[in-house]
């Protein structure tokens, strides 16, 4: 065996490496036999798998699928699903997780992203296990009044929602309610853009986050309150225990993320090996929190906190102590300073590709920040624990000047110039590059090796000539994107790093900001300039009138409610003709006098009316292209 130990080696990491892949392939639901999308049904059995979220008259939870009603004969089935249903404003029902209900068998797939750059929903979702949705009245739901979710973890969300409720009349502000609720008891309350804006700006949106950091402050607190079990090996058993049995019962209560359950499992292992007298090694404790976890959900490792938190504790292990030893000091004040800032640069550095590749930002205030905000959010752990114990109610005052106060400070920090490199796109081989590069400088650091040291900087140069190339690119960029929406319309005419965005969206729209920002972003487009259909408009290269636009050699006829007889030219030639406002215009007439190779139909247009458009286009070998649930239509220019 020691002969042939990397053979064997080799060997287990294929084993492992098969073990995963037989795992995903048995978690995956939409695999199973039984799984609801298989089956014909008219009626499904569900109950609520989650804590239902309430937004806007709409409440969305996950519903697991139980069983299937074809006609007067019920079948098992399983599945989740995300389920919207939309309230009765005058009598509103209320669901609870573990609730069973009857709704009919009406769901779809969940959709792709129809636009460039735009948040893969569908990838999210599927890492949960959910493929399929569906939207329902409330009136199509029957309540079997039957609860059958997990009891522990039925107990655990009651328990949580009665400690909200006791913020909610002890805090007066909603913005200190909605941080308290969510740093404390993971209560994801509805905080306004401006704060999560604020807390991501300035690197500390982990604070907002129940994490590893709760639960090692919860366990400093618990270690000192029973400090009495000390005296013998017997009672230190019954306070591991008892730690033990309270740090799960903190990750149960708020909602058992990745980042909590991490840190559970570690620090349980930490104190039983403490309590036992044996010896252990942190990296082989990380590694065994991740084994447990990926066992037991294996598309895990798609999560981006999941991610993110296992980088940032390896970071601590490896890299704080390096960064730590770096500088040395007597005073033991500056040495508590100097220990957390090593803390906080050693996170940073680790996670810092994979932030800037999954959130395009970085915060350049992050060590600062990160150093202000660690006594106040001690603080708030402390005082937001105690004020639910009714005998110190009476510092509910302190807790919510503190969360005011720290989120004052976080806002002016976050309003600093050049607060944070925001709108920083990578692709995945310059992700792949820059770790690479960061990876191998730390270790030949660490190790003083040359050699390391210049492979590190060559693979960084090979970072940044792809990114030259790509701010190269942009610069010289002519583009024509009509994107893919649900009611609305939107184009965007690209020449270098500026555009004219023809819409009926405004900046302020979610719709915007979802489907089109991201795209423009990409492209390192700054300059957006909105115009609509209806003012005729000259601005560079790009013209709009008579309901035509001219965009370098690109002509698009624009057909609409206002196009009539007189804006057309006769035998004019169009590189596309664009559809929208569910126009009546005679495409046929039409067709006597112009032409065009493409029909682009956007989703202002009624269903019926995108069937009979499209149906003329094919019968009439006409290129048409329906940007309603489809793929966004890009043109490509050339120079």
């Amino acid at each position: 065996m020691y002969r042939y130990k990397g053979a064997v080696g080799i060997l287990i990491f294929i084993l492992f490496l098969s073990l995963g892949g037989l795992i995903c392939l048995l978690h995956n639901q939409s695999l199973s036999q039984n799984y609801f999308a298989k089956k014909q049904c008219n009626y499904l059995k569900v109950w609520v798998n989650n804590e239902p979220q309430k937004s806007s008259g709409i409440i969305r939870f996950k519903a697991k699928v139980v069983s299937g009603y074809q006609k007067a004969k019920q079948i098992r089935l399983s599945g989740q699903m995300l389920l919207a249903v939309k309230l009765d404003s005058l009598k509103p029902i209320k669901l609870k997780y573990g609730d069973e209900i009857i709704i009919p068998a009406t769901y779809t797939e969940i959709e792709p992203p129809y636009n460039p750059a735009e948040f893969d929903f569908k990838a999210w979702l599927g890492s949960q296990n959910i493929y399929h949705q569906a939207f329902i009245d409330q009136d199509h739901i029957v309540n079997n009044k039957n609860n059958v979710g997990n009891l522990i973890i039925k107990m655990a969300l009651n328990l949580r929602e009665k400690q909200v409720a006791k913020y909610r009349s002890l805090i007066k502000s909603d913005e200190a309610f909605a941080v308290a609720s969510t740093l404390i008891l993971g209560y994801r309350a509805d905080l306004s853009k401006e704060t999560l804006s604020a807390y991501s700006k300035t690197g500390t949106i982990h604070a907002l986050s129940v994490s590893g950091a709760h639960v090692a402050i919860i366990y400093v607190v618990l270690d000192l309150l029973f400090f009495f079990l000390n005296k013998n090996r017997a009672l230190r058993i019954v306070k591991l225990l008892l730690i033990c049995t309270l740090i799960w019962g903190y990750a149960l209560l708020t909602g058992l993320s990745p980042s909590v359950v991490r840190s559970a499992v570690m620090i349980s292992i930490l104190i039983a090996a403490k309590v036992l007298s044996k010896q252990t090694n942190s990296y082989n404790v990380l590694a065994f929190s991740v084994f447990c976890q990926l066992v037991y959900n294996p598309f895990l490792i798609l999560d981006v906190g999941f991610q993110l938190s296992y980088l940032a504790v390896f970071g601590l292990i490896y890299l704080q102590p390096k960064i730590y030893n770096l500088l040395y000091t007597d005073h033991i004040w500056l040495d508590k300073l100097w220990s957390f800032t090593a803390m906080s640069l050693s996170a940073q550095v680790v996670t810092f590709p994979l932030s800037i590749y999954y959130f395009h930002q970085f915060p350049l205030y992050f060590l600062f920040a990160n150093l202000f905000i660690s006594i106040p959010l001690v603080l708030m752990m402390y005082l937001g624990i105690a004020v639910l114990i009714p005998a110190f109610g009476f510092l509910a005052p302190v807790f919510e000047w503190i969360i005011n106060f720290t989120n004052s400070i976080l806002k002016w920090i976050a309003n600093l110039p050049y607060a944070s490199f925001s709108s920083i796109w990578i692709n995945l081989p310059e992700f792949v590059l820059l770790s690479l590069s960061l990876g191998l400088f730390i270790y030949a650091l660490a190790k003083f090796n040359k050699q390391f040291l210049f492979s590190s900087l060559v693979l960084f140069v090979c970072y940044q000539l792809l990114v030259m190339r790509d701010d190269l690119n942009s610069l010289d960029q002519r583009k024509i994107i009509l994107f893919s929406l649900r009611k609305n319309y939107a184009a965007a005419f690209i020449n270098g790093r500026e555009a004219v965005l023809v819409s009926d969206l405004s900046a302020e729209d979610k719709n915007y900001n979802f489907s089109v920002v991201p795209a423009l972003t990409k492209l390192k487009v700054g300059k957006i300039r909105f115009i609509s259909f209806n003012k005729d408009t000259v601005l560079g290269q790009f013209v709009l009138k008579n309901n035509q636009i001219a965009f370098f050699n690109y002509k698009m006829l624009l057909i609409d409610e206002n196009l009539n007889d007189k804006n057309i030219n006769g035998n004019a030639n169009f590189s596309s003709i664009w559809l929208s406002g569910n126009t009546k215009f005679n495409l046929a007439k039409m067709d006597l006098d112009i032409k065009y190779k493409t029909a682009i139909i956007d989703a202002t247009n009624k269903d019926y009316k995108i069937e009979i458009l499209k149906r003329y286009m094919e019968n009439n070998d006409i290129d048409v292209h329906v940007l309603k649930k489809n793929k966004a239509y890009l043109v490509q220019l050339t120079q």
